[in-house]
């Protein structure tokens, strides 16, 4: 577990000189476990906190209560002699009630650590609080630096695409969305993009999630598992296209409380601040999302190619671990450098280049635009909203495209008019919606058959 409980030996069972059992303070007159009582015995031996149902002690959640639970069974087994297993829950239960408390305020401006608290002025305490998430990692400013991991990047990724990895790696580790980005690992397949994945469960511990990025998208429950998880990641995402992209593009750029459903519960207004982390084998596509707003929020990296010689070492993930300390390091270098440049991404030409060619694999029309021989940009012209559609539907035909619907067609070209240098206009020619600067005459005939044909 993260939080480092302490299961103490059951004073119960210890006599006294005569012999006799010592009394405890939660048995009523008949013997019976006073649950009030017993949570209050039990907290007092191990100081704990519980919010939204989970339990913390001051070093991070509890991920397995099943260890609290084998205590409170030596503690009263003596006593409860049917229905034990109910009897436990319900005084985990009481325990949980006895302690819970409103959660911790958001802290942005420092990060817990297994030795203390560092904050993001560069100075450190050992001093301890109650949070919502604290790493597993030990703060030790002269950690040897993580010569084995900075290897396996090179091997991995271009040199130019690294800073952007240690970057986002360091905003992970503080709540906050202000990047309003998610990650994208691409490649082959066999590349070892996945071990990434693993080493941030080092550093992040139960401040990550794992999980189906097609799930969060489609299931209105998903949301309600990522709240206070630092880092989401999907280590094997799926290139179907998302149906829809709400969800993700709601979450990346949030900065405020949302709603959050579980099941059988009614819903409440929770805390949202997870980074998604995904890697996989193909871009992530919209079926029908074809905005500039849902790429524009990708940090798209690929990978090298994969040495037809290379040899894989099976201890690789052995040894990254016992550099976490020193990725932790190099991490924060990341992260301060993202503030200082306003949470901007060191972005290289080759990630630029990753994210439009993505963008066009998405959306022909990007595509269509870029075309020659098919229409002209040419000041003063005119034309008629269904006749370029029209021009829009034979690129696609020559070029083995699926076109997409003609409104979908003309409010992409609404949106980028300025880019692209034409003018929309609901009478454009006569009482015809259409496009100035736009001409057609001498490319495709839009009512008679291309010569060619």
């Amino acid at each position: 577990m993260n939080g480092e409980y302490q299961a103490s030996k059951p004073e119960i069972n210890k006599t006294s000189a005569s012999g006799e059992m010592k009394a405890v303070n939660w048995l009523d007159e008949k013997g019976r476990v006073m649950e009030p009582l017993f949570a209050d015995y039990f907290l007092e031996g191990h100081p704990m906190r519980c919010f939204h149902d989970r339990l913390f002690t001051v070093d991070g959640m509890i991920d397995d209560e099943a260890v609290i639970k084998k205590e409170v069974y030596e503690l009263v087994r003596a006593y409860v002699q049917s229905n034990v297993a109910r009897k436990i829950d319900q005084l985990l239960q009481t325990i949980k009630l006895s302690c819970a408390s409103e959660s911790p305020e958001i802290q942005t401006d420092r990060i817990h650590v297994a030795n203390g608290t560092y904050f993001l002025d560069g100075s450190f305490t050992p001093d301890k609080e109650y949070c919502m998430n604290r790493l597993p990692v030990v703060y030790q400013p002269d950690a040897a630096r993580p010569v084995r991991w900075l290897q396996f990047l090179e091997e991995l990724l271009y040199t130019e695409d690294i800073p952007a990895l240690q970057e986002y790696i360091g905003y992970c580790m503080i709540p906050v969305t202000k990047a309003q980005k998610m990650l994208l690992m691409i490649g082959k397949g066999g590349e070892g993009k996945s071990r990434i994945g693993l080493v941030m469960r080092e550093l992040f511990g139960s401040s990550m999630y794992t999980g189906s990025l097609q799930k969060v998208e489609t299931n209105r429950f998903a949301r309600a598992d990522l709240e206070y998880k630092l880092v989401f990641v999907d280590d094997d995402m799926k290139t179907e296209a998302l149906p829809q992209t709400n969800n993700i593009k709601t979450i990346v750029t949030l900065e405020d409380k949302i709603d959050i459903e579980r099941k059988g519960v009614q819903s409440v207004q929770g805390t949202l601040y997870s980074r998604f982390a995904c890697f996989g084998n193909g871009s992530l596509h919209a079926l029908h999302d074809k905005s500039n707003g849902f790429y524009r929020r990708q940090l798209l990296l690929t990978t090298r190619e994969q040495p037809a010689d290379r040899k894989d070492d099976p201890f690789l993930i052995d040894k990254l671990r016992t550099e976490r300390d020193g990725i932790f390091l190099w991490a924060l270098e990341g992260l301060h450098r993202l503030i200082k440049n306003n949470y901007r991404f060191t972005i290289s030409q080759r990630t630029a280049d990753n994210l439009e060619a993505a963008m066009e694999q998405g959306n022909n029309i990007l595509s269509f635009l870029k075309s020659e021989g098919y229409f002209e940009i040419k000041t003063g012209s005119k034309c008629k909203s269904t006749d370029f559609y029209k021009v829009y539907m034979r690129w696609c035909q020559d070029n083995l495209e699926k076109p997409f619907a003609a409104a979908t067609f003309i409010h992409h070209l609404r949106d980028h008019q300025k880019s692209l240098g034409i003018i929309y206009d609901d009478k454009c020619i006569g009482t015809n919606r259409g496009f100035h600067n736009v001409d057609l005459n001498p490319f495709v005939p839009v009512d008679a058959p291309c010569p060619w044909d």
